[in-house]
C-alpha cells in the first residue's frame, strides 16, 4: 500500500531552508517543536534566527517537481541578500519554486523585482490564518499584521506573479473573511487546514503557557461538525483546496505522490 502524503509534501516534491530559528515565534510552530525535540536549537534561541552556512553553501541542481522554500522558517528582511542569492541558486537550474511566507513587504518587493523575468518559475503562497490582527499577534507574535500580508499579495499579483494563500492553521471561525479579501488577488488557490497537534506543540514551544482558553476556542472551531459545515460551504469554490487535516474529516482520499496537489 502506498504511503499517504501530508504536510509540505502535499505541495512540493522537495524543500529548501537557509536558517535555523524564526523571528515569528508562532506558538503552534511544527518546525520549532521538532527542532527543540531533536536538540537542533535551544528554545531561547529560536526567536533569534541565524543563517545555516552549510545549507547556503550546498550546490543545487535540477530537481524533480516543485521546491518549497522555506519550510522551517520565514523570510526575514535582515537576511534579504542571502534569500535572493539562494533563490538564484534554486531557479538557475530550471527549478520551479513555491515561496511560502507570512510576508514582509520589503522582502516580497525585492523578490518580485529581482525575479521579474522568471515569473514562470515562482508561485507565492502567503500564510494568513485570520483577518483579525489581535488573533494574529497572539498566535504569531512577531509576524507581519494582516494589512501587510494583503499588501504583499496585491503587490505580487499586480506584478503578474502567480499567487496563492494558505489558511493553515485557521485561527478563528471567520476564515471566510480572509477568503473574500484575497479572492480577487489569488491566481492559483486558497488552502484551508486545521491546527495540527496543537497541545503537544504548544507545550514544547511555550513552557508555562497558560492561555488554554484561546486554544480551546480554536479547537471548538475545528470540530468535525464545523469542518464539515465549512466544507459544504466551499466545496464547489474552484479556488479552495483542502489540507490533509480536513480531507480526513470529510472523506477525501489522501495523496500518494509528493507535490500532486500543489
Amino acid at each position: 500500500m502506498a504511503n499517504k502524503i501530508f504536510g509540505t509534501k502535499e505541495w512540493a516534491g522537495s524543500n529548501s531552508n537557509i536558517q535555523l530559528g524564526c523571528r515569528n515565534s508562532c506558538l503552534y510552530c511544527y518546525a520549532k517543536s521538532m527542532s527543540i525535540r531533536h536538540k537542533k536549537i535551544d528554545i531561547e534561541n529560536w526567536g533569534h534566527p541565524f543563517l545555516n552556512n552549510k545549507a547556503l553553501g550546498k550546490k543545487i541542481g535540477k530537481r524533480k517537481g516543485t521546491i518549497m522554500f522555506p519550510t522551517t522558517h520565514d523570510l526575514h528582511k535582515e537576511f534579504l541578500s542571502e534569500i535572493i542569492e539562494h533563490l538564484w541558486k534554486l531557479i538557475y537550474p530550471g527549478n520551479r519554486i513555491l515561496i511560502v511566507s507570512k510576508p514582509e513587504i520589503e522582502v516580497i518587493d525585492e523578490i518580485c523585482y529581482t525575479f521579474r523575468h522568471y515569473k514562470d518559475k515562482i508561485l507565492f503562497r502567503f500564510s494568513i490564518g485570520s483577518s483579525n490582527d489581535e488573533v494574529l499577534s497572539f498566535w504569531e507574535p512577531n509576524a507581519p499584521n494582516y494589512s501587510e500580508r494583503i499588501r504583499c499579495l496585491k503587490l505580487a499579483a499586480g506584478l503578474g506573479f502567480e499567487t496563492s494563500i494558505s489558511c493553515e492553521p485557521m485561527l478563528d471561525d471567520h476564515i471566510d473573511m480572509v477568503v473574500e479579501d484575497c479572492r480577487n488577488w489569488v491566481t492559483d488557490s486558497i488552502w484551508l487546514g486545521k491546527m495540527n497537534f496543537p497541545t503537544q506543540r504548544i507545550k514544547i514551544n511555550n513552557p508555562g503557557f497558560k492561555d488554554w482558553d484561546r486554544l480551546e476556542f480554536v479547537l471548538d472551531c475545528q470540530t468535525d461538525s464545523n469542518i464539515k459545515a465549512l466544507y459544504e460551504r466551499f466545496k464547489d469554490d474552484p479556488l479552495i483546496k483542502w489540507k490533509e487535516s480536513i480531507k480526513k474529516v470529510v472523506g477525501i482520499d489522501l495523496l500518494t505522490k509528493p507535490g500532486e496537489d500543489k
